[in-house]
């Protein structure tokens, strides 16, 4: 069965959903929505996420949507296709969650708003407020300096396996690397930096980014 997923393919959290899929080799139907029109607060679309955010799932009569919650959702649907992506044990999974919310919480809090204010509010004719990304820059930095120090005993974030804990960070991190101009955050780190280079070379991820050049 494909799998509908709604959303902007240029979009982080979209691109978290895909890579995951395609880690798992599920096959799937990508829905544009152009946020650039508000098509996420319509009413037609509201009905399948009601907070009017992206991404959304369909699979079959199963709706789903928050993209962390989605990839948890299929790493354990198809844990047979890919055990180690969710962990096997009681005790692997608490880390990869424990990481997913380092991600969401540390991480994508401060890329989040780096992102809007250098690129969106801009682009929609606002001034970017530079002491707010400032502050988010320094603490973004004390992020990846205990991301460092995890990566000096661990290959990845949760262990000595890629899990969706690494995967989580592919958009977030791409932006930093391009639009935002901050890729020097992860090259100055060198465990960070070759992380970076080890799960951005995953063939799902290249994946995604060529998806991304062909609407480009």
């Amino acid at each position: 069965m494909v799998v509908k997923v709604y959303g902007p393919i240029k979009a982080a959290c979209p691109q978290r959903v895909l890579a995951c899929l395609l880690e798992f080799g599920v096959e799937f139907e990508l829905i544009n929505v152009d946020l650039d029109s508000n098509e996420h607060k319509q009413p037609d679309f509201l009905l399948k996420q009601p907070f009017g955010q992206v991404p959304v799932v369909e699979d079959g009569d199963f709706r789903l949507f928050e993209s962390r919650a989605i990839i948890r959702y299929y790493a354990t649907k198809y844990a047979d296709k890919n055990p180690t992506l969710y962990g096997t044990t009681l005790e692997e999974k608490a880390l990869v969650d424990q990481w997913l919310e380092v991600e969401a919480h540390h991480f994508n809090d401060m890329v989040y708003t780096i992102v809007v204010q250098k690129l969106v509010i801009p682009k929609m004719g606002g001034k970017t407020e530079l002491a707010l990304v400032q502050n988010c820059e320094k603490k973004l930095e004390q992020v990846f300096d205990i991301y460092d120090q995890q990566l000096s005993k661990n290959s990845y974030l949760a262990g000595d396996q890629f899990t969706l804990a690494d995967l989580s960070h592919l958009p977030g991190i791409r932006y930093l690397m391009n639009e935002a101009g901050l890729g020097h955050m992860v090259r100055d780190k060198k465990n960070v930096n070759s992380w970076w280079n080890d799960i951005s070379s995953r063939l799902s991820w290249k994946k995604v980014m060529l998806l991304m050049d062909q609407v480009n």
